[in-house]
């Protein structure tokens, strides 16, 4: 069982998520480090009115599943989405082994951390600005 530690930092998170979610069910253990930097693409607007009516906030009276408005507990949320079940079995033990941090903590500050590359994008927004729009 190997512990990759991954820099969150323009990243899109999509494209994150299943990456984590793939390498979570092969027995890693996954540590994201300034999960508040992760990137949404698209058009602004539209991604602050999809999350606030998931949120229940988008004028409908949802009173469904909770979602969370933290920066790190939407990227977990995110995460498990991509997981086969999250309750039971493998996906479950996988969900166990990942761990979000907003910002780098002290203990990792000298590790080897893992930079994912992206292309410059003109349309997104972090999920520190959504998180404050909600």
């Amino acid at each position: 069982m190997n512990k990759i530690i991954i820099d969150g930092d323009g990243a899109i998170l999509g494209r994150l998520c299943t990456y984590i979610a793939k390498e979570a069910l092969g027995g890693n253990e996954i540590v994201i480090l300034n999960s508040e930097k992760v990137i949404i693409t698209g058009n602004k607007p539209n991604i602050i009115k999809k999350y606030k009516t998931l949120r229940g906030l988008g004028g409908t009276a949802q009173k469904g599943p909770y979602f969370p408005r933290r920066t790190f507990m939407i990227l977990k949320r995110a995460i498990r989405g991509m997981m086969p079940s999250h309750r039971k079995g493998i996906g479950r033990d996988a969900f166990k082994r990942i761990i979000c941090y907003n910002g780098i903590p002290k203990e990792f500050e000298k590790e080897k951390i893992i930079k994912i590359k992206v292309n410059k994008r003109e349309k997104f927004i972090t999920l520190k600005e959504l998180s404050e729009k909600l």
